[in-house]
């Protein structure tokens, strides 16, 4: 009977979701293990096949950092974005689009769904310029997106694929590819593509008011409310750009942008399929 209420309570949200896309950034917590990595690819292929489109969007900064440091590239993070220079470039685009986009695709294969990996830089659905902030030095390979090219990913959707984005870009004022941000590269997909749901995966359950105390998950937040929390000091650190980029994200249209910890396996299915859910979600 309890496994029979779980089905039944999944349906109307499976009714809610279908045909409609939901873009999910997945790395850094959720890829620390076999284990959460199996978890993942899992939920996405059985939303896959109940009907929701999936589009998957990874960075892969811990593997990025792996390298390295063994090549003595050192890693420096600012303003939440990593310094690119163009070694630095040079190894996120191999480690990106190379071993963790087809790593995700053939995972997703074993698993029984059907993937196809893109980089941002494939028929331009990524577009950027060089970020450029304050005066702030991120090393000349950060990008700034200015553009997407959603049709190559609405393809692969109509024929019920399940598209895999790296987040990495075309450069549009020089001949180069850019570094992007995963957090912004999955909200500007979402925005490009008219998502019902964004989803950022991280390592906490979401906007926490005691950051001591999982229990004081605020599980639900308008964009209006989220200034004073900012200002209160609720949401805080690297936090912050999270939060940006769901705000940008439902500015943009997206129903709705949920912050989820992407170390509870299966924390997908029980966000998008369950009356509770199990993040922030900002609405």
């Amino acid at each position: 009977m309890d496994k029979s209420q779980v089905l039944i309570e999944a349906l109307p949200y499976i009714q809610d979701h279908h045909n409609k896309i939901i873009v999910v950034k997945y790395g850094g917590a959720a890829m620390k293990t076999p284990e959460l990595m199996t978890a993942v690819m899992n939920d996405v292929v059985l939303l896959n096949l109940v009907g929701i489109k999936v589009v998957l969007v990874h960075g892969g900064g811990p593997e990025i950092d792996e390298y390295a440091e063994k090549l003595g590239l050192g890693k420096v993070k600012i303003n939440g974005f990593r310094y690119t220079d163009e070694d630095i470039e040079d190894l996120v685009q191999m480690t990106l689009c190379g071993k963790i986009n087809k790593n995700l695709v053939a995972a997703l294969t074993r698993a029984g769904g059907k993937a196809l990996g893109f980089s941002g830089l494939d028929a331009g659905i990524i577009k950027a310029v060089e970020l450029k902030t304050d005066n702030v030095d991120y090393g000349g390979y950060v990008g700034d997106v200015t553009g997407v090219n959603a049709k190559p990913i609405t393809d692969a959707l109509e024929n019920g694929y399940i598209p895999v984005i790296s987040s990495v870009a075309l450069g549009v004022d020089r001949e180069v590819s850019y570094n992007i941000n995963a957090d912004v590269a999955a909200e500007k997909l979402a925005v490009a593509l008219k998502a019902k749901r964004l989803i950022l995966m991280t390592d906490v359950r979401g906007i926490l008011r005691d950051q001591n105390n999982n229990s004081s998950l605020i599980r639900f937040a308008d964009r209006s409310e989220v200034p004073l929390l900012i200002a209160d000091g609720v949401i805080s650190g690297g936090m912050i750009p999270k939060i940006r980029c769901a705000l940008e994200a439902v500015s943009g249209g997206v129903q709705s942008a949920t912050i989820l910890n992407g170390q509870v396996p299966h924390s997908i299915l029980i966000e998008l399929l369950s009356k509770d859910g199990e993040g922030t979600m900002i609405c």
